[in-house]
């Protein structure tokens, strides 16, 4: 059994590919003994796991914990008797799948200091959660959806660097002239609204939003559960809710309206938020980040990326719901994004933002100090309005 699982880790080490990287490759301190890269479905946790694996020509193995070896054998005697055999470098895909992750990880941290262990997970994992806490020894990094300037990598093969949020609005203009130079950004931006966020979509794109809706599906009914202890009837709840979710979003939220529309209770709405939040579904925008409590309401709830409007609204998607999707979606990967008492996000607590489209004024904004429009449908930016595209070029 043991040559099997070394068999399919050398058979899936020569299938990745090295020409095209996802942006957190670069992030991770790969020296450290204990690695989380927890992230949803199809976002490109196995790739990026397999990309690192193969950096390493020998004595290191890659082993998938749904594989149904470790049904009925456990994880911890496994790597014993490699780290026997040599072995010194682990790479463990889809950990939340076997049932003492946190157990296991956490013997083999303890007693071994001399292996290195990477590790993917679902987002939904807590590492306090089991029978160890792994919070104190596992350095953890969460892995987003593409970004814009990372489809436009993927899509055309055209390299453009990261730029951060500073640099953007004091040069917005200097960077959209250049970067129009190389694209079509406006063609770009639309096809990655609709199929550009997760990976897969390369593969899949005539069944894309299809397989979008079953990832929702296997989150809801296979990792939520892994990870949480609900029942069918909660995630059935949780499922009538989305689907409501999805028609009126994004939402300033009646959660006794919510609980009514679904016969349940207020927490229960409260809690299946913060569930579909932890699961990289919706994202919720609230007044303020710091010390959340999931009996908090938040401010307004938006799917999680914009390609999942056209998941449950294909034919009918709201353009306004889109863009300000895309914006909270690209800026809390490096920021904090709350609600503002005028306009529609606050950054950092400093950087007011109106979203909108090419005639938007900053009528709403008047008087606000650091404000800007993110603006859709124009290629070039003025003063304070901003192309809405250009906000996905922070990572």
């Amino acid at each position: 059994m043991k040559n099997r699982l070394l068999q399919i880790a050398e058979k899936r080490k020569s299938s990745v590919q090295m020409k095209f990287v996802r942006y957190l490759y670069h992030e991770i301190d790969w020296d450290q003994q204990l690695i989380l890269i927890k992230g949803a479905r199809g976002t490109g946790k196995t790739t990026l796991l397999l990309q690192r694996y193969q950096q390493y020509p020998e004595k290191a193995i890659y082993l998938s914990l749904d594989d149904f070896y470790f049904e009925s054998n456990r994880l911890l005697l496994l790597i014993e008797d490699l780290y026997h055999d040599g072995y010194r470098q682990f790479f463990l895909d889809e950990v939340h799948q076997y049932e003492h992750w946190s157990k296991d990880l956490k013997n083999l941290y303890d007693n071994y200091d001399d292996i290195k262990i990477v590790a993917t997970g679902s987002s939904a994992l807590k590492l306090e959660s089991g029978k160890a806490d792994l919070s104190r020894r596992m350095s953890v990094y969460q892995l987003h959806g593409l970004s814009f300037r990372e489809f436009i990598e993927y899509e055309t093969g055209i390299k453009i660097a990261p730029v951060t949020l500073n640099e953007l609005l004091e040069n917005h203009q200097q960077l959209s002239s250049k970067i129009n130079d190389l694209i079509d950004s406006l063609k770009l931006f639309a096809d990655y609204l609709k199929y550009g966020y997760y990976p897969f979509y390369k593969k899949e794109k005539k069944f894309y939003h299809q397989k979008l809706q079953q990832i929702i599906q296997l989150t809801l009914d296979i990792d939520l559960p892994s990870v949480e202890n609900i029942n069918f009837t909660t995630i059935k709840g949780m499922k009538n809710l989305l689907y409501i979710l999805s028609q009126i979003v994004p939402y300033k939220p009646n959660i006794q309206s919510l609980a009514t529309k679904i016969d349940s209770q207020r927490n229960f709405v409260l809690m299946a938020l913060d569930l579909l939040e932890k699961s990289s579904i919706i994202n919720l925008l609230r007044s303020d980040n710091q010390n959340i409590s999931y009996l908090q309401k938040p401010e307004k709830i938006f799917l999680e990326n914009p390609n999942l409007a056209y998941v449950f609204s294909e034919n009918n998607t709201n353009s306004g719901n889109v863009r300000e999707t895309f914006f909270l979606n690209q800026l809390k990967v490096k920021h904090d994004v709350t609600a503002p008492k005028y306009g529609d996000f606050i950054v950092d607590q400093t950087y007011t933002f109106e979203i909108g489209g090419a005639t938007k004024t900053k009528k709403q904004i008047t008087g606000v100090p650091l404000a800007y429009i993110a603006a859709d449908n124009i290629e070039y930016g003025s003063q304070d309005k901003i192309p809405l595209w250009l906000l996905g070029f922070l990572y």
